[in-house]
């Protein structure tokens, strides 16, 4: 029996990351992880940093992302995200050096720096770097 699929198009501002027929999408919700299957209602939310995992066969394939808006609708599945960078494309080396530096900050007693902008910045890197290691 053939699955059902859904388009599923991925764009950032900068270019088209995806654009073609999957039989599932995950996405890292501000609320939690949720898995979008053909068919499934329209709603719009609102992306976490997290791991985009897509699925056009038996393998799945990750990108990473730092957020965005998901919306489905009957047509397909759009997402509009801030970040989106494929596993097999992260630098681990610019990672590692983006996570030592934000925690370098975190760790400083130093009043002009933005903590929140830290943690942040932590959380990105360290979520590009788990992506990274599952390839």
């Amino acid at each position: 029996m053939l699955e059902k699929r859904l388009h599923l198009e991925i764009r950032t501002p900068e270019q088209l990351i995806y654009e073609g027929d999957v039989t599932s999408v995950r996405a890292p919700g501000e609320l939690g992880s949720f898995e979008i299957l053909a068919g499934h209602i329209p709603f719009l939310t609102v992306l976490d940093i997290g791991e985009i995992r897509i699925r056009e066969s038996d393998t799945p394939q990750s990108i990473a992302t730092s957020g965005g808006v998901f919306e489905v609708l009957r047509t397909g599945v759009t997402v509009l995200a801030d970040t989106a960078e494929w596993a097999y494309e992260i630098d681990v080396e610019r990672a590692e050096a983006a996570r030592q530096r934000a925690e370098e900050h975190l760790a400083s007693r130093d009043s002009n720096i933005n903590y929140a902008r830290a943690e942040a910045a932590l959380a990105r890197a360290t979520n590009r770097l788990r992506i990274a290691g599952q390839q």
